[in-house]
């Protein structure tokens, strides 16, 4: 999907249903785009940066939400999470919030809460293969697998309005790269 279209879809989705309308009047809406970080590098294994790839894609991130208003970006404390958020954060001139590591049930909970901290805002948040499908059903959306290793290129946005959670998902930046490893999700992720 184009960036024109999704923001577009966005729009949409955000105004509709009618019952919602009388809602929304009390409060905006809080629009959460959840990505994984960037493509990343091999070393050092415990944290590495993203290559040159993954550079672009964090800038395509960027350029992709220029319309879109960001209010807050949030990211784990990795490297590649960090180096994936920082050009959002740079054109909307924005100090990134960090979300703490820990066992998933603890981390999807603190997403979460910082969600709920900053309702009615469009909030950026960055993690990993394992964590965005998670953070998404923390976050009211559906359950999902978690991210093929390949599989860099998804963009979730969630519209919370207060009376539901709508996802919209998209694509964004440079083709994934090869899949080399079998995937239990590759089904439904290209």
């Amino acid at each position: 999907m184009r960036r024109s279209t999704i923001l577009r879809a966005l729009l949409t989705v955000a105004l509709v249903p009618a019952s919602a309308v009388l809602a929304q009047a009390r409060t905006a809406p809080t629009v959460v785009i959840v990505v994984r970080h960037a493509d990343k590098g091999t070393t050092p294994a415990n944290d590495p940066p993203l290559t040159p790839t993954g550079v672009e894609r964090a800038a395509s991130l960027a350029e992709f939400l220029r319309d879109a208003h960001v209010d807050v970006v949030m990211h784990t404390p990795t490297t590649r999470t960090r180096e994936t958020a920082r050009p959002t954060a740079e054109r909307f001139s924005l100090t990134p919030q960090i979300i703490p590591l820990g066992p998933g049930p603890v981390v999807a909970a603190a997403v979460r809460e910082m969600v709920t901290q900053n309702a009615g805002k469009t909030i950026l948040v960055v993690g990993h293969s394992n964590t965005v499908m998670p953070w998404i059903a923390a976050l009211g959306g559906p359950t999902r697998p978690d991210l093929c290793d390949h599989n860099y290129d998804g963009i979730y946005t969630l519209v919370i309005d207060g009376m539901s959670v709508r996802l919209i998902e998209a694509r964004y930046g440079p083709p994934n790269p090869p899949q080399t490893a079998a995937c239990a999700s590759s089904a439904q992720r290209p």
